[in-house]
């Protein structure tokens, strides 16, 4: 009776977990998007107001969380600071999730020589640390918001690209796609609305996970100088500033960012982590 009750606990667990892990990413992300959108009415103060007679003041009614080295609101600059971080990253996936899709998705259907030059470019591109990839772009394309976005989504797509491809190779040798092909459709058609579309299911668990990845990597590049430049508000920015004032003991200018980062990521990868849990249930069912 006893291994049965825990056996049937275990089952219970198991269908419960997806969704509670789906639904704890979804409300840790929702939070820090919902304090973002409000940001303005949030503070006070504006992302790149100086206050000259509070320069790194500590938490105060004047300024929730203190001051930084230029007397810049830092509570107001971490919720603005969360637009862009989150925009970029969402952004910079979702572009990487389109040409990677196209790239895999032609690549896959066509094969051939096609296939065998493309998947080969994209494993030497694959080679190298992703970091250190993202890094050397940056520095051919030089520091800002758009270039970081670009940088991000440049690194990303051989991963898309690759498992779309895999992914589409199954998928074009499936019978309603050879009875699609042979009722006088297009192979653009095909691979449009039938192949395509049944592609697409990895990507979509993927792609939280690489938000995540993308807010860490957009944030690491901004601490090095590649990322957005001062005074706009940025994470990674506000950390390399604050780096100064931990050993000072002013935990305020470097704590509250790197947590918001924090949050963000466990967000988002709870997220991905759940949608993938719930795919490989339905999938050994």
């Amino acid at each position: 009776m006893t291994t049965w009750r825990a056996s049937r606990a275990s089952r219970a667990q198991g269908t419960m977990a997806p969704g509670v892990l789906t639904w704890t990413g979804a409300v840790l992300v929702a939070a820090v998007a919902i304090l973002a959108l409000a940001a303005p009415l949030l503070t006070s103060w504006g992302p790149e107001d100086i206050d000259p007679t509070a320069i790194r003041q500590g938490p105060s009614s004047e300024h929730l969380l203190g001051t930084d080295l230029n007397g810049m609101d830092v509570w107001s600059r971490l919720l603005h600071a969360a637009r862009i971080d989150l925009g970029l990253a969402i952004i910079s996936v979702a572009v990487a999730v389109a040409v990677g899709a196209a790239i895999g998705a032609l690549t896959g259907y066509v094969g051939g020589w096609l296939d065998a030059l493309v998947m080969r470019i994209l494993e030497i591109t694959q080679s190298f640390p992703t970091f250190i990839l993202a890094l050397a772009v940056a520095v051919v394309l030089g520091p800002g918001a758009v270039n970081l976005g670009i940088v991000v989504a440049t690194v990303a797509v051989p991963s898309y690209a690759r498992l779309v491809r895999t992914e589409v190779r199954t998928v074009r040798e499936l019978g309603y796609v050879d009875a699609a092909r042979t009722s006088g459709i297009s192979n653009l058609a095909v691979l449009w609305r039938h192949v395509l579309p049944n592609s697409l299911t990895a990507v979509r668990v993927v792609a939280p996970l690489n938000v995540g990845w993308a807010m860490l990597a957009l944030a690491g590049l901004s601490f090095l100088g590649f990322g957005v430049p001062v005074p706009q508000p940025e994470w990674g920015v506000m950390i390399s500033e604050g780096t100064s004032d931990i050993v000072a003991g002013r935990w305020w200018t470097t704590v509250p960012p790197g947590l918001a980062l924090v949050i963000c990521v466990l967000g988002f990868s709870l997220l991905g982590e759940g949608l993938q849990e719930r795919e490989t249930r339905r999938r050994s069912r």
